[in-house]
């Protein structure tokens, strides 16, 4: 460690357009040697990687941004990074811009706009074979000498380009910052060298330029100067008064300026060697999988066959993990003495996390598809695609992707909504993300539908438990959109927005870092929920055990009846000519039903009369209408802290009060519990009722805390839980008691 910080070190932001490879050329510039955690006060992700070498680097993968005129709180996070606002952070030595290059025009606004940051700027020109896709060839130098900065062509999705950029990136000399070559319309250009007077003891000379001239066009960046400096806030207030009455465009100035100078240079250097209405691949498969009728449902398709994937490919892992968590946990029994200790180790932790570990599979699957969706640029087109559906509802396709990417966790899902400019658009996408089924629903899905749904497949392909899958997600994001229609209608009223997206062009995937992506996602799922998991466990363990009960008198005389039968015909069978030792096996094995069941009715006995057996009787009358036991009620309880603990608090319950040694698996357990009256505690319809439940249940003390620190609030998350909550009981009831009322219970 030591040689390493004796090094010199170097900053370096990527920065650039949405979809145009920057995350894919973070990742090979930085192999796996990458740290994430949060800007200081925010929430926005915060990913560093580090290039060792010579010089080391630590790179920082800014938020994608069309511009550093913040609409949203990801390009407020991009523009104070490299500006230096944020408190802490220092500014960068250098900005890599991440450019697509058969978009060149676009993306080189937001090129112009770092130049003007007065940092040296080096262009990474990506995509350059969609660029000869599309018939364009880029002068890569007369590009450079208009722009002033170092350009480098790369096709990153195939590792072309990227030594050369890590080289330039290594240099001891650093480019130098170039000029500004654009022009302000006159009547607003004259203005900003007062307001660049006023920042003088703000701000170095540097970036005064563009600070001024982005609070004279946003509210949002003037708004940020209010307490910071009350006369610079004044001042800005005033010239805009008087550009009003002049009639000046001057909120539009800098868009104006920018193109204006662009728009000639990008005809200049990119060279359109094909005709113009020619159309590529991506045009040609965009007829078909954005069209109005057959898009949205090949996109129902490909889900549909995506959670078909998720259910069945797993199983054969999934089948090996549970058998291990059982045999490691025979092993541990068979290898330690009987004791609390032993019993903890075994029913509390190996069981408890066993049972949410064995269903990773399935959660790679998942995250895989997401990936492959994300890489093929298809997710892009999903949010095309779904935009006249959100439309209606009140949102627009800017929502598809955050509310896409809570099929993995509502966290991101919810963190993804400060892409969106619309405050309206933003809160309401909050609201209802975690409507969207996550991966921490998926054991308790599988668990459900495996159990209890019945076998059997639909055209050949489709199993009913895959399409009861898939229904489980259908249903959350049904509910979703009904949710933010009726938020927009009476919660959050105004006028809709509108959505404008760049689709990439399709592309190979990238299965390296799809596989990467998968790892990390996967990492992070299991270090997040195994902390709790692993802490819920013994927690719950010890609810299950504690206080200890007397057993009844009538259990104590039925064990004395046991002994005394079974003390009885050891001794028949020793006075038939077998040995004791033997005759005392024999009468023990004659008796093993009748002492299994008395053990288990006594261990029954403690757990009902546990703590976590009286908080599930405390509210089992709640649930009781929706075909919930107590334990059911206590492992809706305990699933507050995550979803998926629920798994284990009814692994912990089961394995506590052990119904069959013959039946490891928890599902089988669940199989087997009776009422007193003999009735099966779990059947089709209280499964239905169940799965439907946590569909629409806000059960993850994550979600609330990330959704207050989202809103700056705990009104939106109290509401977020209180109609989630009555949604999940109202919907449940409905299921349960029509179903009785129908003969199906």
């Amino acid at each position: 460690m030591a040689e390493s910080t004796s090094r010199p070190t170097r900053k370096i932001a990527l920065i650039g357009n949405p979809n145009v490879g920057k995350t894919t050329v973070f990742n090979l510039l930085t192999g796996m040697r990458q740290k994430v955690g949060n800007y200081p006060g925010v929430t926005v992700e915060r990913k560093v990687g580090r290039i060792v070498g010579d010089l080391d680097i630590d790179l920082i993968d800014l938020p994608g941004s069309y511009s550093l005129s913040p609409k949203s709180l990801d390009e407020r996070i991009a523009y104070d990074v490299l500006i230096g606002h944020l408190p802490g952070e220092t500014a960068p030595d250098l900005a890599v811009c991440v450019v697509d290059a058969s978009n060149l025009e676009r993306n080189l606004y937001l090129v112009t706009q770092v130049i003007d940051v007065g940092l040296p700027v080096i262009v990474a020109l990506n995509m350059t074979d969609a660029a000869e896709e599309a018939g364009l060839s880029i002068d890569v130098k007369a590009l450079e000498e208009s722009l002033g900065v170092p350009v480098i062509p790369m096709v990153a999705s195939r590792n072309d380009g990227i030594g050369k950029l890590k080289y330039r990136m290594r240099q001891e000399e650093l480019p130098e910052p170039a000029e500004r070559k654009w022009e302000l319309m006159p009547v607003v250009a004259e203005v900003i060298p007062d307001l660049e007077e006023e920042l003088k003891s703000h701000l170095p000379e540097k970036s005064r330029f563009i600070e001024a001239l982005q609070c004279l066009t946003s509210d949002t960046m003037l708004e940020s100067w209010l307490t910071r400096a009350p006369r610079f806030h004044a001042r800005v207030l005033a010239v805009r008064e008087r550009l009003e009455e002049r009639k000046a465009p001057y909120r539009q100035a800098e868009i104006m300026g920018r193109y204006n100078w662009l728009s000639p240079l990008v005809a200049r250097v990119a060279i359109k060697q094909k005709d113009p209405n020619q159309q590529t691949v991506s045009d040609r498969i965009d007829a078909v999988l954005t069209h109005r009728i057959f898009g949205p449902l090949l996109f129902g398709l490909v889900l549909l066959l995506i959670f078909q994937a998720v259910f069945t490919w797993a199983t054969p892992v999934m089948d090996g993990i549970e058998a291990g968590v059982v045999g490691l946990g025979d092993l541990v029994r068979s290898g330690m003495p009987p004791s609390m200790f032993t019993d903890l180790l075994v029913d509390g932790v190996i069981t408890g996390v066993g049972n949410v570990v064995v269903f990773l599979p399935q959660i790679l699957l998942l995250f895989f598809f997401l990936g492959l969706m994300e890489d093929t640029g298809y997710m892009a087109r999903s949010a095309f695609i779904m935009d006249r559906v959100m439309h209606r509802v009140g949102l627009s396709g800017g929502s598809v992707v955050p509310m896409l990417s809570s099929f993995a966790c509502a966290i991101p899902g919810i963190m993804a909504a400060r892409t969106l400019a619309n405050p309206r658009d933003r809160l309401i996408t909050i609201m209802v993300a975690p409507l969207m089924s996550c991966s921490a629903r998926l054991p308790v899905y599988t668990l459900f539908i495996a159990a209890f749904l019945p076998t059997g497949a639909v055209l050949g392909i489709f199993t009913f438990q895959g399409i009861a899958m898939f229904s489980m997600y259908l249903l959350g994001t049904v509910m979703a959109f009904i949710a933010a229609f009726v938020l927009r209608r009476f919660v959050f009223k105004g006028e809709s927005s509108f959505f404008a997206m760049e689709l990439p062009p399709y592309r190979m995937p990238r299965f390296r870092q799809i596989i990467w992506r998968m790892i990390d996602r996967s990492k992070a799922f299991v270090v997040r929920a195994g902390k709790i998991i692993f802490g819920m466990s013994v927690l719950l363990w010890v609810l299950a055990t504690f206080p200890r009960s007397n057993t009844p008198d009538e259990m104590i005389a039925e064990r004395a009846t046991i002994d005394l039968q079974i003390d009885t015909r050891a001794d028949s069978l020793q006075a038939a000519g077998m040995t004791a030792s033997n005759a005392l096996i024999e009468a023990q094995v004659a008796m093993n039903g009748a002492i299994r069941t008395l053990d288990a009715r006594e261990s029954a006995y403690q757990i009902e009369r546990s703590v976590i057996g009286r908080m599930g009787h405390a509210i089992e009358p709640i649930m009781r209408p929706l075909g919930f036991d107590w334990k059911i009620s206590a492992g809706i309880i305990s699933a507050f802290a995550a979803r998926e603990v629920i798994i284990s608090a009814l692994a912990t319950l089961y394995s506590v009060g052990d119904i069959d040694d013959d039946s490891p698996l928890l599902r089988e357990k669940l199989k087997a519990d009776r009422y007193a009256d003999g009735s099966p505690v779990y059947t089709p319809l209280v499964a239905v009722s169940l799965l439907v439940f946590f569909v629409l249940a806000l059960q993850c003390m994550s979600t609330l805390a990330i959704a207050r620190r989202e809103t700056n609030s705990w009104k939106w998350p109290a509401v977020m839980w209180l109609y989630m909550t009555g949604l999940a009981w109202l919907f449940s009831f409905v299921i349960y008691q029509g179903g009785k009322a129908l003969g199906l219970g």
